[in-house]
């Protein structure tokens, strides 16, 4: 069995970590610095940082701070927000990025994920999806999950793995922030989809939510914020409980 990887994500506006529930009331979470080099001595297994009002701005991810992140930490990190171009991609890689995450820019025009697939290799290329269940039917929403589309969420899936993509983040903006758990259903319909790995976002708030993630929802990695910015949850408790219900994890 694969191994599950836990994600700690850092929402970042005007350079501070913040957070919110259902992408609004923002509160701030700290220097998102000092928050990477701390995860990644607690046993975390990757890093996101999402420059969440890049795109509504008009304007580019924060260079200076992925530089100052790749000083800091020697696990692998994402970097998002208001990237739209191979040229954005080819500086935040050279800046120490592993990987970028790219959401409205790709709905827009998605042969963009084809651009930077054939550039830097899928490995790399992390699609980003925000989606809100409406009606029953979950649709994409773009600029941090403030404009709506008529996309569905299957549908675009499943175009952004044949385009290209290395990994889908899928966060759940009815569950964001809620700490009710991850949005399992969607999830699990999600990694029958497709081939790439899923990650989960959007409503942890217990170790069992996690545990929930990987056995109903099949999730490949579980990506959470304010549970682990504000000590709610530590990273190598969450992992020996995972263990210990048989997921497997990197100790």
């Amino acid at each position: 069995m694969l191994t599950k990887r836990i994600v700690p994500c850092l929402d970042i506006k005007d350079g501070r970590t913040v957070k919110g529930v259902n992408f609004v009331n923002l509160r701030d979470a700290g220097d998102p610095v000092v928050l990477a080099k701390q995860y990644a001595e607690l046993g975390a297994d990757e890093l996101v940082f999402l420059d969440i009002s890049a795109t509504q701005e008009n304007r580019k991810t924060m260079h200076n701070m992925v530089l100052k992140v790749a000083e800091q930490v020697n696990i692998p990190f994402t970097v998002g927000g208001g990237i739209s171009s191979v040229e954005d991609v080819d500086d935040l890689l050279h800046c120490g990025a592993d990987k970028v995450s790219i959401n409205s820019a790709a709905v827009k025009r998605p042969e963009l994920i084809n651009e930077l697939s054939n550039k830097f290799g899928s490995q790399c290329i992390v699609v980003a999806v925000d989606a809100k269940q409406v009606n029953g039917e979950w649709y994409v929403h773009l600029a941090g999950g403030t404009i709506p589309t008529d996309i569905k969420l299957f549908d675009w899936v499943k175009e952004v793995e044949e385009r290209g993509a290395g990994e889908i983040l899928f966060t759940s903006m009815n569950h964001d922030g809620t700490k009710n758990g991850f949005a399992n259903e969607a999830l699990a319909k999600l990694s029958e989809l497709v081939n790439i790995p899923v990650i989960a976002s959007g409503g942890a708030g217990t170790i069992q939510h996690f545990v929930d993630a990987f056995k109903e929802g099949k999730a490949d990695a579980a990506l959470a914020a304010s549970v682990f910015h504000f000590g709610e949850i530590r990273v190598m408790d969450l992992k020996r409980e995972l263990k210990n219900q048989g997921i497997t994890v990197r100790l």
